[in-house]
């Protein structure tokens, strides 16, 4: 037996607390591969919500464990919980935000708004959410480098999140080109070059907008359908060689910013 103040444990209440604990891992290890494992099969569930569902019950059934091992190791919980609250109340200002956290990873797992292998765009970071934890979760980005997001942001900012919806994503490229130019060809030109490239969808098909008369230019926006959304700023970059090689070929030309300067009394600076 072993004391500690008020304390004792004896090596019985150990093996029993470590047995509690070692129980809890069998328990969630055999609803998770076998109970689970068939209800995700008969359901088709996505590999998002299996990783939801498996991650809220290894919180529970963990959380249960250990209390139920402190107290089998004499510890009283009513004292715990008490101490808890007095801690608390004091540093409950600067826990504020991990709080915030903590309850926004428990809705993320129950709704599933956002589910691993997800492609989201958070504080304009795009990338593949990889893990959702009780606190943070992690993204792997468009270079392959993953970042750690608290929860919060995935609940409270705007997210767009390109796997929630079947519905493929619009894009697109503005491009300007010079008042002289034949607005019909570079219609033309421009649906060409979408329609040429794999990663560009049929339907809906692509769209070509006049969008405004700038101040050097004719301006004209691109729009198309891509599934692409990980590789969709190279797939822009494709369409703009493309698009730049059939202007030279077509003889259009984009214009670059100009200015007419006037200069009074020019007669005075001649002599």
């Amino acid at each position: 037996t072993i004391s500690f103040g008020e304390y004792s444990i004896n090596l019985a209440e150990v093996v029993s607390a470590l047995l509690i604990l070692f129980t809890a891992r069998l328990l969630v290890s055999f609803v998770s591969n076998t109970f689970l494992r068939r209800i995700f099969k008969k359901n088709k569930a996505d590999i998002g919500r299996q990783y939801a569902v498996t991650q809220f019950l290894k919180y529970i059934v963990y959380t249960l464990a250990i209390l139920w091992a402190l107290e089998t190791l004499g510890v009283q919980l009513s004292v715990l919980w008490g101490g808890a609250a007095a801690l608390l109340v004091g540093i409950g200002l600067g826990l504020q935000q991990t709080f915030n956290d903590l309850i926004s990873g428990i809705i993320l797992l129950l709704e599933g708004t956002v589910e691993v292998g997800d492609i989201v765009k958070v504080d304009g970071v795009v990338g593949t959410v990889t893990e959702i934890g009780i606190r943070t979760s992690k993204v792997e980005t468009r270079d392959e480098t993953s970042i750690i997001i608290p929860n919060s942001k995935l609940v409270t900012n705007n997210v767009v999140n390109w796997t929630f919806t079947a519905v493929p994503t619009r894009f697109q490229i503005s491009i300007g080109v010079a008042y002289s130019s034949n607005i019909q060809l570079i219609t033309s030109l421009l649906l060409q070059a979408a329609d040429e490239h794999e990663a560009v969808l049929n339907k809906p098909e692509p769209r070509v907008q006049f969008k405004d008369f700038g101040a050097s230019s004719l301006d004209f926006d691109l729009h198309f359908f891509s599934k692409e959304y990980l590789r969709i700023e190279f797939v822009k970059s494709d369409i703009r060689y493309r698009i730049a090689e059939l202007f030279q070929e077509n003889d259009v030309e984009i214009p670059f910013p100009q200015r007419d300067i006037w200069i009074r009394n020019s007669g005075e600076l001649r002599e």
